[in-house]
């Protein structure tokens, strides 16, 4: 796999906490990555990790550099979105584009000016005046114009309704994503990505404890609904969850081969929803 971002051993200690306890991953060229872990888990920090914006313990390379010694020369070939409110109140659409212009060396004002083309926003629009919706399509469109080879997502479409998270991440796999590009994200709306992901990580108290693509998730995970006279013997298979929906149980199972679940019942993919809550059973206790 040609690695755009190798990690081995990362670690990150705060005052009373440990951030980043070991985490090691590997994340290739033309993948788009979801990072998925509860409130406290270590996402955002690893992301900073990621952008040269903390220092940490263990190796990371991002881009064939070190984002410790190497950030000037990393954020040529990176974007970032974090929560939009990082936009200035008063900056205008215009100015927005101007200091994109003059800051970042592979921006494409032409290819900015035609994203914005399709919203309404006026290039003598303030930020003020914007809806959190057109705030996003401001920043997508400044970053989208940017001919980066890493995207970063942190929680992008946070306090979005549903129409604008929906057109946010179609925009990116229509007018940005391509086999040169490479997408990581973090997100609460997990059942939003899941169609356009084609690798998923979950971490977990600072350690990734999922890391597989989507292709081999559905071929290691499987669910069954199973009848009450049937479901002592489902439970013989030790499955990572259990669950009751009308009258019947939903076990999620771990690498047990299909035939012998389909005696058990309907055998179905998870959603990675129903695998993130049954792996993260107990953070919340």
């Amino acid at each position: 796999m040609n690695a755009v971002i190798t990690a081995s051993g990362l670690t990150k200690r705060y005052k009373n906490s440990l951030a980043l306890d070991g985490a090691s991953f590997q994340i290739g060229a033309g993948r788009i990555v979801g990072l998925i872990g509860p409130n406290g888990a270590g996402k955002t920090t690893a992301l900073k990790a990621i952008l040269g914006l903390t220092t940490f313990g263990g190796e990371l390379s991002v881009l064939g550099l070190d984002p410790r010694k190497q950030r000037d020369k990393l954020m040529e070939e990176v974007c970032f979105i974090a929560d939009v409110a990082v936009l200035p109140r008063w900056l205008k659409v215009k100015d927005a584009v101007d200091f994109v212009a003059n800051v970042h060396p592979r921006f494409d004002r032409a290819k900015c000016e035609a994203f914005l083309a399709r919203t309404k926003l006026q290039p003598n629009q303030k930020v003020k005046q914007m809806s959190k919706g057109m705030i996003v399509q401001l920043h997508l469109a400044l970053v989208m114009a940017i001919d980066a080879r890493l995207l970063v997502l942190d929680e992008p479409t946070l306090g979005l309704d549903i129409l604008y998270r929906k057109q946010f991440y179609q925009s990116l796999l229509e007018d940005y994503f391509d086999e040169n590009k490479t997408i990581l994200v973090t997100t609460h709306q997990v059942e939003e990505i899941e169609h356009i992901l084609t690798d998923l990580m979950f971490i977990r108290d600072g350690k990734i404890v999922l890391d597989t693509d989507m292709e081999a998730l559905g071929e290691r995970f499987s669910e069954v609904l199973v009848g009450a006279e049937l479901a002592a013997a489902a439970r013989q298979l030790n499955p990572l969850d259990e669950r009751q929906v009308f009258g019947k149980s939903i076990f999620l199972f771990d690498n047990v081969s299909r035939p012998q679940l389909e005696q058990l019942g309907e055998v179905r993919r998870p959603s990675i929803g129903d695998l993130f809550v049954a792996t993260m059973k107990g953070t919340y206790a």
